[in-house]
C-alpha cells in the first residue's frame, strides 16, 4: 500500500508540524518517566515506563511518515522505508507499516493524536482507531471520537476493537450479511493424521461454528473448584467424552455395524504388546525387554500404533476376532466369515473392513468410512462371496457407478483398479494388510 501524505490541503500548518506540536507539549511525559525509573516502586516504575513507551511510538510513527514523504531514507542508501526501519531501528516490515499506518489516526482524529502523544493510549488501541477509519468511515469516527477515546482510556485494545466494531454493525448492518455468505463459501473441515497424533483445521460458517462453541463451552466447563485443567485440556477432555458417548449410541447404525474406531492387530503382536506394557507398568526401575520386532497394530485412518496405545484401546475395547492365513504376498484372507444373500451380513461386513484395515480400498484414497460393494454386481449374478466384496467409500462407490472408476478381480488374486479409459490405477500403500485390497 502506497500512503499518498502531499496531496492534503492545509492552510495553517503542515500535518508533522501539527503533530510535532502535540509531541512538545508533553515531552514532560517522557522525562518523567526516565526519572522514574531510578526511584519509586516497581509498580509506578513500570506503569511510567509504558506511558514512555507509547508516547515514544506516537513520536515514532510521525517519523517515519515524515521519512516517507521526503524520503530521506534515501540518504542512508535505503531505496525504501521499510528496508531502511530494518537496517537502522532492526524492526522488521510489518512493525515499520503498522506505525506508518498510525499517523492516519493521529491526523483525522486530533483527540486521539492527543492522548496517543501524552503516552495515555498505546500504539495498539491508535491501530483500532485506523481500522475504524477504514471500516466505519472517517465521518462516524469523529462523531464517536470522544466515546472512543474514553474507552481506549479505561480499557484494553481488545474491548476498544468491540465498541468500534459495535458502531460499525451498527451504520452498516448489510455488512453483517455480507460475512455471513463469504463465510458460507469458506466452509471446511479437516481433521488429518500426523505422527503424533490429528491436526484438525478449517473454518465453519457462523451457525455451525456457534453451535460447537456452545457444545464445547458446555462439555468442557470446569467440573468444581479444584479442577486445575486447562482450558484446552478441558476442551480436548470435553471432545472426547462426547465423542465415546456419540460413538457408543448417538449415530443411527449402518447397516448394523455402529461406528466405530478400528484398531487392527495381530495376535501375536497383542500378545507381545501386553507383555512388554506389563513388564514397563508394573516394574518401572526394571530394564525391561525389548519390544519384539512384530507387525505394529494400526487404528485406521491414523497408522501404525505403538504397544502402550495399543493396550489402552484393548482396555477400553470389545473385540472382534478373525482367522487370518498369510499367503505370501497376497492379501491375508479372512477365512470364517460365511456367506450370505444380497445384503452381507454383520460378520462379513466387519471382516471386508478388518481386510482393508478400515481403509477405502481405492488407490490413493484414505478415508474410512466405507460402503460394501459387489465386485461382480449383484444384478449381473454376482454373490455375495467374501472374496467377491470390497469396501469402498462413498466418494469412490459414486464414482465407481458413474462409470469413472472399474474394479476386477477378487480378494485372493487381489483386485485391479483402472479409468473408464483402461488406465491402471497403482496403489502406493505396501503393507501386508493392503496389498490386493
Amino acid at each position: 500500500m502506497i500512503w499518498i501524505w502531499c496531496h492534503r490541503a492545509d492552510t495553517s500548518s503542515t500535518r508533522s508540524d501539527r503533530l510535532a506540536g502535540v509531541l512538545s507539549s508533553h515531552k514532560w511525559t517522557g522525562i518523567a518517566a526516565v526519572q522514574a525509573l531510578r526511584s519509586g516502586d516497581a509498580r509506578e516504575r513500570a506503569r511510567s515506563i509504558q506511558v514512555a513507551q507509547d508516547a515514544l511510538d506516537a513520536a515514532k510513527a510521525v517519523a517515519l511518515s515524515e521519512l516517507q514523504i521526503s524520503r530521506d531514507h534515501e540518504l542512508d542508501g535505503a531505496s525504501t522505508l521499510n528496508a531502511w526501519v530494518r537496517n537502522e531501528l532492526r524492526l522488521n516490515a510489518g512493525q515499520a507499516a503498522v506505525l506508518a499506518r498510525n499517523v492516519t489516526a493521529l491526523d483525522e482524529l486530533p483527540r486521539v493524536a492527543e492522548v496517543a502523544a501524552a503516552g495515555r493510549i498505546s500504539a495498539a488501541h491508535v491501530r483500532v482507531f485506523v481500522d475504524g477509519l477504514a471500516h466505519v468511515g472517517v465521518g462516524k469516527m469523529r462523531e464517536f471520537e470522544d466515546v472512543f477515546v474514553e474507552v481506549a482510556l479505561a480499557h484494553d485494545p481488545g474491548e476498544l476493537f468491540e465498541t468500534v466494531k459495535h458502531l460499525k454493525d451498527v451504520v452498516q448492518p448489510e455488512e453483517l450479511d455480507d460475512a455471513w455468505e463469504k463465510g458460507m463459501d469458506k466452509e471446511d473441515f479437516q481433521v488429518d493424521a500426523v505422527p503424533d497424533g490429528w491436526h484438525v483445521n478449517g473454518f465453519l460458517n457462523t451457525t455451525t461454528g456457534a453451535k460447537l462453541k456452545q457444545v464445547l463451552d458446555s462439555v468442557s466447563a470446569p467440573r468444581d473448584a479444584e479442577d486445575t485443567r486447562t482450558g484446552s485440556q478441558r476442551r480436548v477432555q470435553g471432545l472426547d467424552d462426547l465423542l465415546t458417548s456419540i460413538l457408543g449410541s448417538g449415530l443411527p447404525s449402518d447397516k448394523g455395524v455402529k461406528p466405530h474406531l478400528s484398531v487392527f492387530v495381530d495376535a501375536e503382536t497383542l500378545q507381545a504388546a501386553a507383555h512388554h506394557v506389563q513388564q514397563t507398568t508394573e516394574q518401572p526401575a526394571h530394564v525391561s525387554d525389548l519390544m519384539p520386532q512384530v507387525e505394529p497394530a494400526t487404528l485406521a485412518g491414523h497408522g501404525a500404533i505403538g504397544p502402550n496405545l495399543l493396550m489402552y484401546f484393548a482396555c477400553v475395547s470389545d473385540f472382534t476376532a478373525f482367522l487370518v492365513k498369510a499367503n505370501g504376498d497376497a492379501q491375508a484372507q479372512i477365512l470364517n466369515a460365511g456367506r450370505e444373500c444380497y445384503q452381507p451380513n454383520q460378520l462379513q461386513r466387519r471382516s471386508v473392513i478388518a481386510r482393508q484395515n478400515g481403509v477405502c480400498a481405492s488407490p490413493r484414497c484414505h478415508h474410512t468410512h466405507l460402503e460394501i460393494h459387489h465386485v461382480v454386481w449383484w444384478s449381473l449374478g454376482g454373490t455375495t462371496d467374501l472374496d467377491l466384496l470390497i469396501g469402498l467409500c462413498s466418494r469412490c462407490h459414486h464414482l465407481l457407478h458413474r462409470g469413472r472408476l472399474h474394479i476386477a478381480g477378487n480378494a485372493a488374486d487381489g483386485f485391479t483398479f483402472t479409468t473408464r479409459t483402461g488406465r491402471p490405477l497403482k496403489r502406493r500403500r505396501r503393507t501386508d494388510y493392503h496389498r490386493a485390497a
